[in-house]
């Protein structure tokens, strides 16, 4: 029989442990900085690059009917014929999630490298950690004994 009292502390230190609340942090954190780089690729980067290429790489619309529904007469666009339920090959949409995945490992590379640049840099101004006492302690030892 589980007690309600033993269940609710099991319970509060599991959640209060240190992985878990690090892993809640992670998360929360992982998601603000996913639509940051999400804003950063559709907002900034791709724009660069429509204007670099000039035009829109955006091949969503591109693909080979397979099956048409029914006396279908809507628009012949992506969206639309998936919804009317036509079977398409849409090699268009696949090539620009690629493009879109590409560019978003591209981001997220240069800002780990810059994050790690960073950090080097900041650990190489720290002064050396002190020596421990024991350590320091032994070193006389060893030196005593050498005399």
């Amino acid at each position: 029989m589980i007690k309600p009292k033993g269940f609710l502390k099991e319970f509060r230190d599991f959640a209060v442990r240190g992985n878990v609340v690090d892993l809640a942090v992670g998360v929360i954190v992982g998601a603000a900085f996913g639509k940051i780089v999400e804003s950063l690729v559709k907002d900034i980067t791709m724009p660069l690059v429509n204007f670099l290429v000039g035009g829109s790489v955006d091949f969503t619309n591109k693909f080979f009917v397979l099956s048409r529904p029914a006396n279908y007469s809507g628009p012949e666009t992506y969206e639309a014929m998936t919804k009317a339920g036509a079977t398409l090959f849409a090699w268009g949409n696949f090539l620009t999630i690629i493009i879109n995945f590409t560019l978003l490992a591209f981001v997220i590379f240069g800002m780990v490298k810059l994050i790690n640049t960073a950090r080097a840099k900041i650990e190489a101004e720290k002064p050396p950690a002190p020596v421990p006492e024991d350590i320091l302690l032994l070193r006389e030892i060893r030196d005593s004994l050498k005399k």
